[in-house]
C-alpha cells in the first residue's frame, strides 16, 4: 500500500490497546478537562530520554503488549515500563540472510515467522531469507525500513512506552497529543493500517544529531515479582475525618487485590474488610476537584485510586492521596495483584 514519506511506523495490530500520551493537558480543570497523560510518568520520561527526546514528546502507551508495526523508514526506539521483550523481524541483509548484530536470546518466544531453531547468537533464521532480534525493555536500539516490531506481553506489570526519535506527531488538543480515554478528548486509539509519523520533539542537547547519552536506563517504576504486593506510599487526608483512625488503620491493614473494572480512569480494589466511615461521616459530600493519586471511597468501602484519566470532580471523600511515584506503580496493576498501602504522612 502506498505510504506517506513521512511516516516512519504502519500498525499491523495494537494489542488490546495502544494510545498516544505526553505529559498531558495541565490547567485545565477550571474548563472540566482533566491533565490525562502518560499513565506511568517515569516510564514514559525514560523512554524519550533514551531516545535523545524532550521530555514531553509523545510515546506509544500500550497495555498487556501485543503492539505490532512494521518499520518504513530508520529509526531509533526505545521500550520501557513493564518488562517485556520486543522482537524484531527483519528481512535478510547479509550474505547469508543475517543481520550483523544479533542480541538476547529468544527463549523460545516471540512472534510467529515460520523460522527455524533458535541459535547460539539469539536469532531465529529460516535458510537465510529473515532473522528475528530480541531486545529487553529499558535499552534504545535502531530498527530498518521492512522491519517489523513486536512488543511480546509483559511478564509482570501492565503498561510499556515505546518512544521514537523526535516524537510521534499528531494534532494536538489543548496543547497537548495524549489521548483521554474519559473525556474522549486527544488522538483516536491506534488501529491497524494507521500510518505514525515523527514530529520534531528531539532535546535541544541531541538537536545537532548527536546520541543521546544513554542507551539503557534502570526501570523507572519498581513492579514486584508475581505475588508479591505492590506497596502503595499514601498521604493522610483531605477527608480522613469523615473515618477517624479506626477507617485509617482498615485501609492500611486490610489485604486489597486489584479488580478487572481498572482503567486509566482508576484502580478499583477490593477486600473483604472494608473502610467504614464514622457514623456522622457517611454519605456523599458536595463536589470537590480530584487530582490523580486520590483514594475515594465509595459507600462499599472498596477504595479507588484515580488514575491520570480521573474526573475533574467527586462527591465521594478522599480518604488519603498516593505520592507521584506511586501513581506510577499503580498505573502497572494488572488485574488480581495484591496491593498494600504504606503510611507516608508527615
Amino acid at each position: 500500500m502506498p505510504t506517506e514519506p513521512s511516516a516512519v511506523f504502519e500498525v499491523l495490530r495494537t494489542g488490546p490497546l495502544a494510545l498516544l500520551q505526553d505529559a498531558g493537558r495541565p490547567g485545565h480543570a477550571h474548563l472540566g478537562v482533566t491533565a490525562s497523560g502518560a499513565a506511568d510518568r517515569g516510564s514514559f520520561a525514560a523512554a524519550n530520554r533514551l531516545v535523545g527526546n524532550r521530555p514531553g514528546a509523545a510515546a506509544i502507551e500500550t497495555v498487556f503488549g501485543g503492539l505490532e508495526l512494521r518499520v518504513l523508514r530508520t529509526a531509533l526506539v526505545a521500550v520501557t515500563g513493564a518488562p517485556a521483550t520486543v522482537f524484531v523481524t527483519r528481512p535478510a541483509c547479509g550474505p547469508f540472510g543475517l543481520p550483523a548484530h544479533p542480541v538476547a536470546p529468544l527463549n523460545g518466544a516471540g512472534p510467529s515467522t515460520g523460522a527455524g531453531p533458535t541459535t547460539e547468537a539469539g536469532l531465529t533464521a529460516e535458510t537465510g531469507r529473515t532473522a528475528v532480534f530480541a531486545h529487553p525493555t529499558d535499552r534504545s536500539f535502531v530498527v530498518f525500513a521492512g522491519d517489523t516490531l513486536h512488543l511480546g506481553p509483559p511478564d509482570r506489570g501492565l503498561r510499556n512506552y515505546l518512544a521514537v526519535r523526535s516524537g510521534f506527531a499528531a494534532a494536538p488538543t489543548l496543547g497537548s497529543r495524549s489521548t483521554d480515554v474519559l473525556s474522549g478528548l486527544g488522538p483516536p486509539p491506534l488501529a491497524q493500517g494507521m500510518l505514525l509519523e515523527t514530529a520534531h520533539d528531539v532535546a535541544a542537547a541531541h538537536a545537532s544529531g548527536s546520541w543521546p547519552a544513554a542507551d539503557f536506563v534502570r526501570p523507572a517504576t519498581h513492579i514486584p515479582r508475581a505475588g508479591e504486593p505492590l506497596r502503595l506510599s499514601v498521604l493522610r487526608g483531605p477527608r480522613d475525618d469523615r473515618f477517624g483512625d479506626a477507617g485509617w488503620r482498615a485501609l492500611l491493614d486490610a489485604p486489597w487485590t486489584t479488580g478487572s473494572a481498572s482503567n486509566r480512569v482508576g484502580v478499583r480494589l477490593e477486600s473483604p474488610i472494608a473502610v467504614e466511615p464514622l457514623p456522622d461521616g457517611a454519605g456523599e459530600l458536595p463536589s470537590e476537584g480530584m487530582v490523580a493519586g486520590a483514594l475515594q471511597v465509595p459507600p462499599n468501602g472498596q477504595p479507588v485510586v484515580f488514575l491520570r484519566d480521573h474526573p475533574v470532580t467527586g462527591g465521594y471523600p478522599v480518604i488519603g492521596v498516593l505520592t507521584e511515584a506511586s501513581v506510577d506503580r499503580a498505573a502497572q496493576l494488572r488485574p488480581g495483584d495484591p496491593v498494600r498501602f504504606v503510611d507516608r504522612t508527615e
